[in-house]
């Protein structure tokens, strides 16, 4: 496993005694604009840097998944992911702004909204908002972050990064604070895939801490086949649309085979979803209840239920309405309507999904739109905010591995592409997304750390 990309650069460039320390302060003074980090450490160590999703505990750094229930709490111990990347020499820097518990494709459910670094008035995306603008901003960096339904691909393809999804169980999940268990994955995010192939090869494989993750080896089984579901085209903007269709077209003329095919079923896909992990997150909510971790009730003079009141009262709007939901579905009068028969219907994506990626890629646009205002995300319905997910649900949901990368700029804003594959075949989507990147340059309005 060789250096490449931006790490074999950084590390093979002689840099200023002073280096960590003003690039410390220039994060700080460009955080004030773009609120891309909750945390910021006072001293960075030498190494490469990288951040971490404030819903993976770093050791002794307050981890609130941006919530404020969880204000205060100090993880004893390191995430896995970030154990094996600090003891390979990489630099923390710090812990990135999110929607609170993974909640939100926007990254506006939390205190302070992250900006995007194209135009601070538009969403980051979400929920991995700030290690998006993080690695938008910072040319030497890589942001381990986490996805749930689209919380990797969504903002990458909002701020113009290459996101990455690995296959669930390629990577422990030891030290996240669970959304929802069956469906989350810890990922990355760089400015090269050479970069992200890098890391992933430090952070993947079997842990004894996490009984999902599994000992296997990652393929690179390369296809010249490229399928393109209609039914994931049909509420794309004209716009991307139309970027898409020549996307596809310089495809083609780089050898590969395009087909187009229906597969109805992908329109159950957004349901599905949202009923197991509103399900899966009320219940690892319930363990927040102002006793254990974080916010403390300290009035033992309270009444059962007004003492638990006051400490969930912490939840945010959205986590509340989740709970609420979650806690429905799961009932015993409505569990086999709703929640036993949506993975039921998660099974059969995943064979029809499979059927296809046996010998071909599937792309489509990572997001629906560009990135919206931050105005008007606040005029949409709960439920208009979950449909916006509908392309990066599918893969999420049936645990293939997909990446996002930015192929075009509409109006000066970054527009992604989201190429999946089959399981364990992580890194074919290296190698497809490296031969795009040695056609494509991407665009950065800011390299703070320049050497």
């Amino acid at each position: 496993m060789e250096e490449e990309g931006y790490i074999a650069d950084f590390n093979g460039i002689e840099k200023p005694g002073d280096y960590f320390h003003r690039l410390r302060d220039e994060i700080q003074n460009y955080n004030e604009k773009f609120h891309a980090f909750n945390f910021i450490p006072e001293k960075l160590e030498e190494g490469f840097p990288f951040s971490v999703k404030d819903n993976i505990c770093v050791k002794g750094v307050e981890t609130t998944a941006s919530s404020r229930i969880l204000s205060g709490y100090l993880p004893p111990f390191d995430a896995t992911v970030v154990r094996r990347v600090k003891e390979k020499g990489f630099s923390f820097i710090g812990k990135t702004n999110m929607d609170e518990f993974g909640f939100g494709s926007f990254g506006i459910n939390t205190d302070i909204s992250a900006r995007n670094p194209f135009d601070e008035d538009r969403v980051a995306g979400g929920s991995s908002s700030g290690a998006a603008v993080a690695t938008a901003l910072i040319k030497y960096h890589i942001a381990i972050a986490e996805s749930t339904g689209g919380s990797i691909s969504n903002p990458a393809s909002f701020c113009g990064v290459v996101g990455f999804t690995p296959t669930y169980g390629a990577v422990s999940r030891y030290g996240l604070i669970d959304y929802a268990n069956s469906l989350d994955k810890i990922g990355l995010m760089a400015r090269s895939v050479k970069d992200i192939e890098f890391v992933f090869d430090i952070m993947k494989g079997k842990d004894e801490h996490d009984s999902t993750s599994v000992d296997r080896k990652i393929e690179n089984k390369k296809s010249r086949k490229i399928t393109v579901i209609d039914e994931m085209i049909e509420g794309v903007d004209e716009d991307i649309k139309r970027s898409f269709d020549s996307l596809l077209g310089k495809l083609e003329t780089q050898g590969y085979k395009i087909s187009h095919i229906s597969l109805k079923e992908i329109g159950i896909s957004g349901p599905v979803y949202y009923i197991i992990s509103m399900a899966e997150a009320s219940t690892n909510l319930a363990k927040f209840s102002g006793f254990k971790y974080g916010l403390k009730v300290e009035d033992f003079s309270l009444d059962y239920n007004t003492f638990f009141t006051n400490a969930r009262d912490a939840f945010g709007e959205e986590a509340k309405r989740r709970i609420i939901l979650g806690t429905f579905v799961r009932a015993a009068s409505v569990r086999a309507r709703y929640y036993q028969k949506a993975l039921s219907l998660r099974a059969l994506l995943i064979r029809k999904m499979r059927e296809i990626l046996k010998d071909s890629y599937i792309l489509s646009p990572t997001m629906p739109i560009k990135a919206p205002k931050i105005k008007d995300v606040e005029k949409l319905t709960p439920v208009q905010n979950y449909m916006l997910d509908i392309l990066t649900i599918p893969p999420n949901l049936c645990g293939f591995p997909h990446i996002s990368f930015p192929y075009d700029y509409i109006d000066g804003l970054p527009i992604g592409a989201q190429v999946i594959t089959d399981h364990f075949n992580d890194k074919a989507l290296f190698s497809f997304v490296e031969d795009w990147e040695n056609n494509f340059t991407y665009k950065f309005k800011y390299n703070l750390g320049e050497i």
